[in-house]
């Protein structure tokens, strides 16, 4: 029996939840992130603000010359959490077998569910009226024997979007699309394919393997595969976090290291406050960073004590992304605490160290503030911009 697989993705979440929440914003170019003055980065942006080219990741100071009548919002992260948390609940309702990739984003195997629910575009259709009539946000859903192609599937009409894949079709489904849609083909890969005149994902899947593995090594056999619609990876539900991570790839790659570290220390910013919330302090920071070319690699390093709070997870992984050696541009870019523990651990502690929990008791006091009044109501200096005719300090 075929599996149904279904890909859920919010539609610009953070800036629905805030057009939601404040009416007036509808319809408006609202984007979320960054300071009111300040040198921080765009969390998400409506479909409003897209249109003037603004994206997530990027200098909020671009964001203001693109589009100047834009809204700029604080984060309120704590919100989106909660609002996460409803979703999630409602995608659980139809199977529990719901594997939450992020604050937005879910895959459901509904195979078993369909005896009970109907086929999976039925399930599809009630999950987005559901997410419209109790939270009057949207979603947009890809439906598909496989977990790669309910993702694509899910990207091709957005907002609001419902693409169904039937095991008969993959074939007409994948064969005249880019070979950008596929996993693992950046620019280079891509160039590589079209000296052997690949340019559709059907013209790769056709295409003699032994030719691409000469060309691309392992690769080749990955990509073709892909381009077939094979992918048996299950739909894996996170029973206990073994990890806490927070990645963002941009719309743009990226090359500039200040724009890169300035994101480096809010993904900081927002692991630290998912492991107070969760009660656990993590021993390894691991670093990811993936590439124009989409080659991935990770970078890790053991804490001689657990924590919990940016101002010892930031320079661990700053150091490790600085060791990098960086021939081309930044597609994606991850922070993850592991080996979690929980509580606040005791300390030994030394003449110059700060009072055991310090900083721990202060990032919570943040955090009560910022869950209040919104991210926006402190910032750190480094994500400030410098005052006029002064340069940013390291």
């Amino acid at each position: 029996m075929a599996r149904t697989i279904l890909h859920v993705d919010m539609d610009a979440f953070y800036a629905a939840v805030e057009q939601r929440d404040r009416p007036e914003l509808r319809g408006r170019p609202v984007i979320v992130g960054g300071s009111h003055e300040g040198r921080g980065v765009v969390s998400a942006a409506s479909y409003e603000a897209r249109r003037f080219g603004v994206h997530s990741a990027m200098p909020t100071s671009q964001a203001r010359r693109l589009c100047p009548q834009g809204v700029f919002l604080p984060v309120r992260m704590r919100h989106y959490g909660a609002v996460s948390a409803q979703v999630m609940a409602i995608l659980e309702s139809y199977t529990p077998l719901v594997e939450k990739l992020s604050i937005d984003e879910a895959f459901l195997d509904v195979t078993a569910s369909r005896a009970l629910f109907g086929s999976g575009e039925s399930i599809a259709h009630a999950i987005k009226g559901r997410v419209r009539a109790e939270l009057c946000l949207t979603a947009s859903v890809g439906v598909a024997p496989s977990k790669f192609l309910a993702k694509l599937a899910s990207d091709l009409r957005k907002p609001d979007g419902l693409v169904v894949v039937p095991p008969d079709r993959v074939a007409d489904f994948l064969r005249d699309l880019p070979l950008s849609r596929l996993w693992g083909v950046g620019p280079a890969t891509e160039r590589e394919l079209a000296r052997l005149g690949i340019r559709t994902i059907g013209e790769l899947a056709a295409y003699p393997v032994d030719v691409l593995r000469q060309r691309l090594g392992s690769a080749g056999d990955l990509l073709q595969r892909l381009a077939r619609g094979e992918d048996d990876r299950p739909v894996e539900p996170s029973i206990e976090a073994k990890s806490i991570g927070r990645e963002t790839t941009f719309a743009q790659d990226i090359g500039e290291a200040d724009v890169l570290e300035a994101v480096l220390l809010s993904l900081a910013e927002e692991v630290g406050a998912r492991l107070r919330r969760h009660g656990v302090c993590g021993r390894t920071v691991t670093l990811k960073l993936r590439f124009a070319d989409f080659t991935t690699i990770t970078r890790a390093r053991t804490l001689p004590e657990p924590s919990a709070v940016a101002e010892t997870i930031y320079p661990v992984a700053l150091d490790l992304f600085r060791r990098v050696e960086r021939g081309q541009k930044v597609r994606l870019l991850g922070i993850t605490a592991s080996n979690l523990m929980p509580g606040r651990p005791a300390r030994q502690l030394s003449l110059f160290d700060a009072p055991d929990g310090r900083r721990e008791r202060l990032a919570e006091t943040v955090d009560a503030l910022r869950d209040r009044f919104g991210e926006g109501v402190m910032s750190r200096a480094r994500l400030l911009a410098p005052p006029a005719g002064k340069k940013r300090g390291v």
